[in-house]
């Protein structure tokens, strides 16, 4: 399920808050999150920094926590599948971004923003999640601000109930 919306809309505040809703109903729930723009996860000066900049195709990442593994690709944007398809299987994968990929998304749409709302154009958009009442929406409208109510029409819509 993917949570799209224009930038500041909240995106990442309900999926913060839908995380351990879904995992108190015993799911295993990942994360993708898109990025428009070249990232770093470390800082420069770090030794895994170094080593990407020195030319590094691949640094790998580990400690007793966690892993993480920065791949440079050099190319073309990896398309959703072939990103999920590294991941480990879970429950449910819930998507940041990606919006005109080709999946059910749930939008984040905040009027007060100003900026139109992407149900418009995209038909993927199944439902949306807004702060204020929205006429001629056209799709599921859920409560921004009741992320519980968001996780039973997700649980619902996915039939993960």
């Amino acid at each position: 399920m993917g949570i799209v919306g224009w930038s500041g809309s909240g995106k990442t505040t309900l999926l913060t808050a839908l995380l351990p809703l879904l995992r108190g109903r015993g799911l295993t729930v990942s994360t993708v999150k898109h990025a428009h723009h070249g990232f770093d996860m470390d800082r420069p000066g770090k030794d895994s920094f170094r080593h990407r900049e020195a030319g590094a195709r691949e640094v790998l990442v580990a400690s007793g926590a966690r892993w993480a593994l920065l791949h440079e690709i050099g190319g073309t944007e990896p398309r959703l599948p072939e990103l999920l398809a590294r991941m480990q299987p879970v429950d449910l994968v819930l998507v940041e971004g990606f919006k005109t990929h080709p999946f059910a998304k749930l939008e984040v749409y905040r009027p007060v923003l100003g900026k139109p709302p992407i149900w418009h154009t995209e038909p993927d958009v199944v439902a949306v999640a807004a702060d204020a009442p929205l006429a001629s929406c056209g799709r599921t409208l859920l409560p921004l601000n009741d992320p519980a109510t968001v996780a039973e029409w997700l649980l619902q819509f996915l039939a993960l109930e």
